[in-house]
């Protein structure tokens, strides 16, 4: 069930609804680089949460394990392939991404001081006017995987990955520091949580791509090569995983997907949350602001994991390797331990981003049931005693939970985008 989910039906969906969208909203003149930065500078409308800063707490959400594990497992389970039916991916999900943020900002709410939104509020209010009943059932039931995929993928997959970078350290060492650090998070409250990550985020995105670029130009030799294993993986019966098995193009297709997915989560519905806290001129400034963030997530910082990987794999077969191992490990190969070091803080760094962001997810699915602060104040408790004891949980079954509820979020999310793609053109069309 769980390979037909993922490996067929959500690929085939993302597929469908991202050509659907790009020709609803014109997305090639959306793209046009002149008018896309143009609208990235002037996107702000006030002095709230800034449009920066609102796709930094998204970019938080996504900028993990994803891009550090979730490639390496791309890579080994699907072969190089991965790498470029995740490129493949991240094109398709740009329209995606615009979509599910436009109508985020769009039925967003305020509380008189801020706003706040996210798909399951899209789907109460926005699906009223398709199904007279059962919108709000619909949005409650989205809330509610919401909170799972927060605990799951946000919280025990993230902290199991970085317990795992430095294996000689304590084991309770770094699950404590996150466990501090979600309780820290939870006190200093939302917009702690956004002006937090809007200063984090930049630095460590600038650091990993600085030491990714410096091993792919000491290797510019193997890039041929790569390139080369890239498309045979992708489109032949028979590619090449980690450079010993051979897999089938369904496997490329289903690792480098999904793990693209789990990196920028366009069209699962979880980054629109951060999306629709900004004080935005239009829906259509913020979309811009989604589409960037696939850009910076999957084909700038999930490509340089990928080349740094491939890399490796040519120059060390039968590495026997996986996950963050698979990816500290290519790095100090070619840079040293002190590369090492600093790839594995930053992972540790990234995980922690992403506990916090997971944290703000949460908060807004709970407060889609009730007002009262005790649920969150549990959830937050709950969150920190995970993210402490996420090295002791089978990853194999924490994965594959992740990718169930993923799955389903992303169906039903999808779903509706196609409903309400009228919209999201409309939106996009008022712009120009």
């Amino acid at each position: 069930m769980l390979e037909i989910l993922n490996g067929a039906v959500m690929p085939v969906m993302l597929a469908f609804c991202g050509a659907v969208l790009a020709f609803e909203t014109r997305l090639h003149r959306i793209l046009s680089p002149r008018r896309f930065f143009r609208d990235l500078k002037e996107s702000a409308a006030g002095s709230g949460t800034s449009p920066w800063r609102a796709m930094c707490t998204a970019l938080a959400g996504t900028l993990g394990v994803g891009n550090v594990a979730g490639v390496a497992t791309a890579v080994t389970a699907g072969g190089p392939g991965a790498v470029m039916w995740m490129w493949i991916g991240a094109l398709v999900s740009m329209s995606v991404k615009y979509g599910e943020v436009v109508l985020a900002v769009k039925y967003r709410r305020s509380d008189g001081v801020r706003h706040y939104g996210g798909s399951m509020y899209t789907m109460r209010d926005g699906m009223r006017k398709y199904i007279k009943r059962g919108s709000g059932v619909l949005g409650g039931v989205f809330a509610a995987l919401c909170i799972v995929n927060s605990l799951v993928m946000g919280n025990v997959i993230q902290s199991g990955s970085a317990c795992a970078v430095f294996p000689d350290l304590p084991k309770y060492l770094v699950g404590s520091l996150l466990a501090v650090g979600v309780v820290a998070v939870a006190v200093g409250g939302k917009e702690k949580i956004t002006s937090f990550m809007s200063s984090l985020i930049p630095v460590l995105s600038a650091v990993y791509i600085i030491l990714s670029l410096t091993v792919i130009f000491m290797n510019l030799r193997l890039l041929p090569e790569i390139f080369g294993d890239i498309l045979k993986g992708a489109f032949t019966v028979k590619g090449v995983t980690g450079g010993t098995v051979g897999l089938g193009m369904r496997e490329a297709l289903r690792y480098g997907v999904t793990r693209g997915i789990f990196s920028n989560e366009a069209g699962c519905g979880t980054a629109p949350t951060a999306h629709a806290a900004s004080d935005v001129k239009s829906p259509h400034h913020q979309g811009c602001f989604g589409i960037f963030e696939v850009i910076a997530d999957t084909l700038v910082l999930c490509s340089m994991t990928a080349f740094v990987i491939l890399i490796y794999e040519k120059k060390n077969t039968l590495t026997g390797l996986d996950g963050v191992p698979l990816t500290l490990s290519a790095f100090g190969d070619v840079l040293g331990g002190g590369a090492y070091c600093a790839i594995g803080v930053s992972v540790i760094l990234f995980a922690y981003a992403t506990l916090a962001a997971g944290l703000y997810y949460a908060n807004t699915a709970i407060g889609y049931f009730t007002e009262s602060k005790l649920p969150c104040a549990v959830y937050a408790a709950v969150s920190s005693v995970l993210a402490f004891s996420g090295r002791l949980i089978n990853t194999g079954v924490a994965w594959a939970l992740a990718d169930l509820t993923v799955g389903v979020m992303t169906v039903v999310n999808v779903t509706v985008l196609l409903v309400m793609r009228r919209e999201v053109s409309e939106e996009a069309r008022k712009k120009r």
